[in-house]
């Protein structure tokens, strides 16, 4: 029944959903959201959208604004009022004080022919056949409307105001998804010891290499330049093929060529390397030069996995 109410919202769409989103594009004011209910909780949301994605707004619940919140409204702030019916107490006592101010006010209602929808500049037809609540009474899929309405708006603003990825990692700095989008494999492999044999280091002194960087690994390098990797799993599969390992050096047990990643790369493209390739180690290039190693366990404690 919401799926259906959801698909039907776009046969309402009409110019005044243009004219709200170039209201709101062209303010320099901020975006006032307010409800009452669960209409309210929608506001919340919508607000929390908004401001991730570049349009400063807020939320004023209806109740409290008659009781002192109007104060948030500056003169250039633009108002939504989210409202089912239109017709509650609250919105109307509210709806005149915002007109008064001379604040532009859009309207996303389910009832066009309300106090709401007739007052409004904008309305933003919000309409469902009935709740899928079965006695058609808790808010469940007029709510939903509201959200995809509001959602459809913070696109929008976000295309008009061209909104990349590094400016979504800007307002996101400490979630796992902002970290996607910001977090570099240098920030990660600039912490970690770099363990580096020479291709002609002795056994012994690369199984200390590995056992003191603590990485399961070893870079095998030569004039500063990636030739080989030694793994952990490389050293138990040589002691099964030979009796006697004492003469071996670093290129007769190197896996040559290994699997590597820019310094400036994204943290999630070296992820997605290690996952193509099934390994948990990925050695790391500055220009050509070898510059240290990430591992799989460094992407998950930062939350990339």
């Amino acid at each position: 029944m919401e799926s259906k109410a959801i698909s039907n919202l776009a046969s309402l769409v009409t110019d005044d959903f243009a004219q709200a989103v170039k209201l709101i594009y062209n303010s320099k004011g901020r975006v006032i959201i307010t409800g009452i209910g669960k209409s309210a909780i929608i506001a919340n949301k919508i607000v929390a959208t908004l401001n991730s994605t570049g349009t400063p707004a807020i939320f004023m619940h209806a109740a409290d604004a008659i009781h002192g919140d109007l104060g948030l409204i500056l003169k250039d702030d633009v108002v939504i009022c989210i409202s089912k019916s239109g017709n509650t107490p609250e919105i109307k006592v509210l709806v005149p004080l915002i007109k008064s101010a001379k604040n532009k006010m859009i309207a996303i209602t389910g009832n066009t022919d309300s106090f709401l929808g007739q007052q409004a500049d904008f309305v933003l037809n919000a309409y469902v056949e009935q709740e899928a609540c079965p006695n058609n009474l808790a808010p469940t899929t007029s709510t939903t409307a509201q959200l995809v309405i509001g959602d459809a708006l913070a696109v929008c603003l976000l295309e008009l105001r061209g909104f990349s990825s590094n400016d979504f990692a800007k307002y996101h700095p400490g979630g796992a998804l902002g970290k996607k989008l910001y977090l570099r494999v240098s920030d990660i492999s600039s912490v970690n010891e770099k363990p580096q044999v020479m291709p002609n280091t002795s056994i012994k002194n690369i199984i200390i290499e590995i056992t003191e960087k603590m990485l399961g690994v070893t870079a095998v390098v030569e004039n500063g330049k990636i030739i080989g990797i030694i793994t952990d799993g490389d050293l138990r599969r040589m002691l099964t093929k030979v009796n006697d390992f004492s003469a071996l050096t670093a290129k007769d047990i190197m896996s040559p060529n290994p699997k590597h990643i820019n310094v400036d790369a994204m943290a999630v493209d070296a992820l997605e390397v290690m996952e193509t390739n099934g390994i948990s180690q990925l050695l790391v290039e500055d220009n050509g030069l070898y510059a240290g190693v990430v591992h799989l366990h460094d992407l998950i404690k930062e939350g990339i996995l």
